[in-house]
């Protein structure tokens, strides 16, 4: 009999799963376009809509740190046709830093895949005497408050990084929040800062131009693309990674079937040569995970930002 039931209990399921898609599937991207969060769905919808058979069409929502957009899904109906771009902000840290978000992702969002990662990169202006993580220490332990770093904004990854070393190496450094990281990173180029832990991408151009100093990764390996330029963690501060990744999420009662598929879909259209290309050009390594290794990620990952929101106090309210 309880066999009889639990096929019962299936059976919507897997026909759900069977009939899906039956129209457009929408992405929605929580910010505006050109952001890396952006480029992602629109390098992979088209290969998509070619494999699903429908449109696969990206509308931007930003608004609120991106909680407009993640809002809109999570409130939204749960039959796959409508997916998020949900970056590490999204899934992990806005939760801890707003006080209305909107959405709650452990209870309205289920995790897809984590498309794509990139490390954060500890930058210098060049005349600062700094070529290592060590020497921002022992300078910021010389002379208390006289360093500053710049982000994009309270509450961001580059915010958080920045309070991950003083915590961490115990130094007393100065915040200077921005509103975006591309004003950041030109007061950054202009010596009105001296340092700034942005994403990779933003910043390696820069570095490869000599108008930045690269100082170190904050991931545990070393980037293909900077193979110079050592990590954090082996720099003096053991298992020090803050890392941006890019997902996928649906509303949280969409039928695990179709979940999988479009886990599936996604990993495939990320795997495509020309798409890897394009994702590696910007720095990006494809994870292409299962959905259940994403939503365990997700979860060791929100735990890890609300320890580090709580150490450095930064609130978005």
């Amino acid at each position: 009999m309880r066999l009889i039931a639990l096929a019962l209990l299936l059976a919507p399921l897997a026909a759900a799963a069977q009939g899906f898609p039956s129209r457009q599937i929408t992405i929605v991207v929580p910010y505006s376009p050109g952001s890396t969060s952006d480029l992602i769905p629109r390098a992979i919808a088209p290969l998509m809509s070619q494999s699903l058979g429908v449109p696969v069409v990206v509308e931007n929502r930003p608004g609120a740190g991106g909680n407009v957009g993640a809002a809109a899904v999570a409130k939204g109906e749960s039959s796959g046709h409508t997916v998020l771009m949900a970056p590490s902000a999204i899934l992990a840290t806005n939760k801890w830093l707003y006080k209305e978000a909107g959405y709650d992702p452990q209870k309205d969002l289920a995790p897809v895949i984590d498309a794509a990662t990139t490390p954060n990169l500890w930058v210098a202006h060049p005349d600062l005497p700094v070529k290592t993580i060590r020497d921002i220490i022992a300078l910021a332990k010389a002379k208390p408050g006289s360093l500053s770093f710049a982000s994009g904004g309270a509450g961001t990854t580059s915010h958080l990084c920045g309070e991950l070393l003083k915590t961490s190496a115990q130094v007393d450094m100065v915040h200077v929040p921005y509103k975006g990281p591309a004003p950041a990173v030109q007061d950054l180029l202009g010596g009105r800062v001296q340092l700034m832990c942005d994403n990779f991408s933003n910043v390696i151009t820069h570095v490869r131009s000599g108008k930045l100093r690269a100082i170190a990764l904050t991931a545990l390996k070393r980037h293909p693309q900077a193979p110079d330029v050592p990590t954090v963690d082996e720099s003096g501060l053991p298992g020090f990674e803050i890392n941006v990744w890019y997902g996928f999420a649906v509303q949280s009662a969409t039928p695990k079937p179709i979940v999988n598929k479009l886990n599936s879909e996604i990993a495939a259209a990320l795997r495509n040569p020309t798409v890897a290309e394009r994702m590696q050009g910007l720095g990006l390594t494809i994870v292409a995970d299962s959905a259940d290794d994403f939503a365990r990620f997700v979860a060791s990952e929100s735990e890890k930002m609300r320890r580090l929101v709580q150490v450095s106090g930064a609130r978005v309210d």
